[in-house]
């Protein structure tokens, strides 16, 4: 049955290319979707990290630092590092703002104490030392030395990040408190939320602390329903992949009807004629699953997200391919164990 079920695929060569074609570029794009669900964790993970702090306060009518905004005095940090336990604590301001290079940008701005804890890890430059320093992410596009303006405040790039993105890419950029101060708060000594390196044992009235799974949660809190989305559209490629494997099998088992009545007629049994569906489905699962990591290579750069692709995805993808596949066999098989014997004599 072995030596058949090869023969057979040779001699529908065509066939089966296109079957793995097709079921191999579905394959691909789950990965893809894998890759840019997974960059949505990544990212928050990034960013947050970058800060090297224990705890974030925020106001108690906020859910987080990164998606709600809420203003008050810079001068409560003051309280907060009179706390027992605070080893350091520093104000931060976040804020959502456009940049026009060769087109509109969407941009999230914080501004950060100048040598703080705040200070993100660099790939270019050096970080925010002065009024008008600006550090952004690669991903915005921008050279070191290049000039733009930002919330009415004039800045010079002078580092640049990489992959230090939220809310699904966009890019981070740092410049002093006190520049965002003068621009998004007309000059009053305003903060959205305070770092905190150690564990404060009480905070002020009005305040609540944050750990940083806590933040991170509720970082990726406007992302879920993007996320569940993506687990919907990847199930039913899955279901595609299933169809279109079990449509190429089918059509060969009506096509070799008398061959299983022979077959059938000379005694081969159903188990032997399931072996070998089985290994002709499990090579085009796994020639599809071959395909999809190339194709998926070559897609993943087009997209305008970052599309991070998970190791776990690729040692999964055969072993999910071969499932599908042998899945898809007992609708051939379903054909093959119904044809009568008798049509060996007809």
């Amino acid at each position: 049955m072995l030596f058949v079920s090869l023969r057979d695929l040779q001699w529908r060569r065509r066939r089966f290319l296109i079957g793995v074609l097709a079921t191999g570029l579905v394959f691909a794009l789950t990965v893809v979707m894998s890759g840019v669900d997974a960059s949505f964790h990544n990212e928050i993970n990034r960013v947050v990290n970058s800060f090297s702090a224990d705890k974030w306060v925020v106001p108690e009518d906020v859910s987080g630092p990164f998606t709600s905004t809420s203003v008050f005095a810079q001068d409560e940090v003051n309280k907060i590092r009179a706390q027992p336990g605070v080893e350091a604590a520093e104000p931060v301001a976040f804020f959502r703002a456009t940049v026009k290079t060769s087109s509109v940008k969407d941009l999230n701005l914080i501004g950060i104490t100048v040598g703080g804890m705040a200070e993100p890890k660099l790939v270019e430059g050096h970080g925010v030392r002065a009024s008008g320093d600006l550090v952004v992410d690669k991903s915005l596009g921008l050279k070191l030395g290049e000039k733009i303006t930002l919330v009415g405040q004039k800045f010079t790039v002078v580092g640049r990040t990489s992959g230090l993105t939220y809310f699904a890419g966009t890019p981070a950029a740092f410049a002093t408190l006190a520049d965002l101060q003068k621009g998004g708060f007309a000059g009053a000594p305003l903060a959205t939320a305070i770092v905190v390196r150690g564990s404060p044992t009480s905070l002020p009235p009005g305040f609540r602390a944050l750990t940083n799974a806590e933040v991170k949660s509720d970082l990726g809190r406007p992302m879920k329903r993007a996320t569940s989305t993506i687990g919907v559209i990847t199930y039913l490629l899955w279901a595609i992949a299933a169809g279109i494997m079990g449509s190429v099998l089918y059509l060969q088992a009506i096509e070799r009807t008398r061959d299983f009545a022979v077959f059938k007629a000379t005694g081969v049994t159903s188990r032997s004629l399931l072996w070998g569906l089985a290994v002709q489905a499990s090579l085009l699962a796994l020639c599809a699953a071959a395909t999809a990591l190339i194709v998926s290579f070559a897609l993943a750069p087009s997209f305008s997200i970052p599309v991070q692709v998970p190791t776990s995805a690729y040692v999964a993808l055969p072993v999910v391919a071969i499932a599908i596949g042998l899945l898809a066999s007992l609708v051939a098989l379903r054909r093959a164990v119904t044809v009568d014997p008798a049509l060996a004599f007809g």
